[in-house]
């Protein structure tokens, strides 16, 4: 089975249709979304309603949450005082934009996905968040410390846990010894469809292969493939520096940063 696995599109539509002609053509068996629809560009309402449309299954990230509720907080850890002064101008012009339709939407999304699957003699669940399970806008960056990701893991039950939030895409192989037996756990974030942090400006997601020998005792046994697409990285510039949002945003979209 192959399943594609995309988030934090951040309003960026020439990107979101990059992504769907780019995934269409690898045909996977099913699609899920991680959050983040909106903020930081100028179609929010656009993007919605083309995950909508195609009847995607979706939860919510920090930036949909707060707009879902008409907030002035959008959940993000902004480091310096000017990207909180962006911020504040981002997400008020994404509660302006907004319609009600889709501010419903976004407000009734779910925070998680887990899909159970049983193969090989053993169940493995796969966990579908934004953030964190604790969290929807917690950062598990690669560093994060083995034994904390582990018990994040553990605590929400998760033998392969996909997320977004960072923008950088990674993907971890946890082992834990129980007896004789060694048990793996796979932590894989999907980078970002339009907003990419890991100086590649190209978007980025992933396609999971589950095949009929997966097994929480192999650790090959589950693939990763990470892909890059290419997208009018100009349009979504543009359009950010012809709006009120400031050019910073048409910087990063630039540089992939």
């Amino acid at each position: 089975m192959k399943i594609a696995l995309f988030s934090d599109i951040h309003a960026n539509l020439p990107a979101l249709e990059a992504f769907f002609k780019d995934v269409d053509a690898k045909k996977p068996d099913a699609i899920y979304c991680l959050g983040d629809l909106v903020g930081y560009n100028i179609w929010p309402n656009e993007v919605i309603n083309e995950v909508r449309k195609r009847g995607i299954p979706t939860i919510a990230g920090n930036y949909d949450f707060g707009i879902g509720r008409t907030s002035d907080d959008c959940g993000c850890a902004y480091k310096t005082d000017e990207e909180k002064a962006n911020g504040a101008v981002s997400i008020s012009y994404t509660n302006q934009i907004v319609k009600t339709e889709e501010r419903r939407y976004l407000r009734t999304l779910p925070a998680h996905i887990t899909i159970e699957y049983q193969l090989n003699n053993d169940k493995q669940y796969l966990l579908l968040v934004h953030g964190s399970p604790r969290k929807i806008n917690e950062y598990l960056f690669e560093d994060r410390d083995e034994k904390s990701l582990l018990r994040i893991m553990q605590d929400a039950g998760a033998d392969i846990m996909c997320f977004g939030h960072t923008h950088k895409p990674y993907h971890r192989v946890l082992e834990i010894t129980e007896g004789e037996n060694k048990r793996f756990r796979h932590a894989i974030n999907i980078g970002s469809v339009g907003k990419p942090k890991d100086g590649d400006p190209r978007g980025g997601y992933v396609i999971l292969h589950i095949e009929e020998n997966s097994s929480i005792l192999n650790k090959e046994s589950i693939k990763v493939e990470f892909i890059r697409f290419d997208y009018d990285i100009e349009k979504a510039a543009k359009a950010v520096e012809e709006s009120p949002l400031p050019n910073a945003y048409a910087e990063s979209l630039r540089k992939g940063i």
